[in-house]
């Protein structure tokens, strides 16, 4: 009789969920599992958390929202704090689990877990299954090692092929054995929570942008800087596997049939393309994802001034916008794409800083923190990337005017308090550079 382990990971939801079907084939017991990994919350060598607050808040959420959807099933989410390679061979063998099922990894990290616990427990006895995607690696017109270094060629190569439908939710899974989960702390007081984690929020917020008109001005509306309606805001629970793109994708269609299709409907799946486009190649690129040259092997004339991060961190520069951006972010742990296209750029000309250093605190800050879109949107900015204009550096003078023209942003995020220089200087007039942690 067939035992399996189903390791949740950036695919906390049951509809259109592959490596959870293939796992529910196991006919005398399921276990479900979510490990929280302590390693998330200590400061790395970029000075900041893989999870911040408003991450582990959605995060929880999710947790609970799923837990609650396999109960309706008969089952329930097993919660592990630990080491995955230490966690899953002990559940595996002390209850006799014969394979474990986990969605495909696209991230460095998750690859060489998942490798090493093929390593400890069988080839045969792990099943990575694809579901974080549209597409699946075979319908790539080229082998991965061809990805195109620009997301418009790759746009080009994808306009003829259809993402499959998405599958529908189990209704029968197999018998859990009711293990008992870990204790974790409970959600942090947040001064603003814009989102709600989990798959039933993230539906629900699916179909009523759906059911509006929203999606039909969404080309002109997208580079707002602070407004709900402006974009559509599915990252938070694309990004945690909540929803899932195959999902949304056919959301469109349903819409368009039910309106009209036009540019924005059109945009909305460029989006999507352009998430499709990132999570290929964090898994083409693996380390070189998070390496200083980027996936090009450029060296770009950065360094590390870490009283300028500090400031850039704390919403202390000489920019306004910059300031309010960065304020809403660490206040609400989402800011616009515009905004997010802002503060880096500032990050690399502006503050001439080493673009890791904030790549990594946006994966901290960030509600919707994704590795490949993350990672591969800051190499794209700092110029190591994938973009063939090579290092662009907005003016963010110009910017505030076209985005910001009455200040109300900037006024509303408190970007204005900050008229200090951006270094401080010593007797000599250089800037002062002693550690200042953000």
């Amino acid at each position: 009789m067939k035992r399996s382990l189903m390791w949740f990971r950036n695919d906390l939801r049951l509809a259109d969920n592959p490596a959870l079907i293939a796992a529910s084939g196991a006919r005398e017991a399921l276990v479900c599992l979510y490990i929280v990994e302590p390693r998330w919350f200590v400061a790395d060598n970029w000075h900041s958390r893989r999870i911040g607050d408003h991450q582990w808040r959605f995060l929880q959420q999710s947790l609970q929202d799923l837990d609650q959807r396999l109960g309706e099933l008969g089952q329930q989410l097993l919660i592990r704090i630990g080491d995955p390679l230490t966690i899953i061979p002990q559940l595996m063998r002390n209850h006799w689990l014969n394979d474990l099922y986990c969605s495909a990894p696209f991230g460095e990290e998750e690859r060489r877990q998942y490798l090493t616990l093929q390593q400890q427990l069988g080839e045969q006895r792990c099943h990575a299954i694809e579901g974080s995607t549209l597409f699946r690696l075979e319908q790539l017109p080229l082998p991965l090692s061809q990805l195109p270094a620009s997301f418009s060629k790759f746009r080009k190569q994808m306009a003829a092929i259809a993402p499959a439908k998405p599958l529908p939710a189990p209704r029968l899974l197999p018998a859990s054995l009711q293990l008992q989960s870990e204790f974790l702390p409970p959600l942090a007081t947040l001064p603003q929570a814009l989102f709600c984690g989990g798959e039933s929020a993230g539906l629900q917020h699916a179909e009523h942008y759906f059911d509006s008109a929203a999606p039909q001005t969404y080309k002109q509306t997208r580079n707002a800087l602070d407004d709900w309606c402006s974009s559509t805001k599915f990252s938070p629970w694309l990004a945690h596997g909540c929803l899932s793109p195959r999902q949304l994708w056919q959301a469109i269609s349903t819409h368009e049939a039910q309106q009209s299709r036009n540019d924005s409907t059109d945009w909305i799946r460029v989006e999507l393309l352009w998430r499709e486009y990132f999570q290929w190649l964090a898994l083409s690129a693996q380390s070189r994802l998070f390496a200083f040259t980027g996936t090009q092997g450029i060296r770009r004339p950065t360094s590390f001034y870490p009283e300028r991060f500090a400031k850039w961190c704390q919403g202390a520069t000489p920019y306004p916008i910059i300031n309010a951006a960065i304020n809403q972010l660490n206040a609400t742990g989402y800011t616009s794409n515009r905004a997010r296209q802002l503060l880096a750029s500032c990050f690399v000309h502006e503050l001439a800083l080493d673009w890791r250093y904030g790549a990594a605190y946006f994966q901290q800050q960030l509600i919707d923190h994704d590795v490949g879109c993350n990672w591969g949107n800051w190499q794209y900015l700092a110029g190591v990337g994938q973009d063939p204009r090579g290092w662009r550096q907005f003016d963010l003078a110009k910017q505030t005017e076209i985005y910001d023209p009455d200040g109300e942003f900037i006024a509303k995020w408190g970007g204005d308090r900050h008229p200090a220089p951006l270094d401080s200087l010593d007797h000599s007039d250089w800037p002062v550079t002693a550690r200042a942690e953000p």
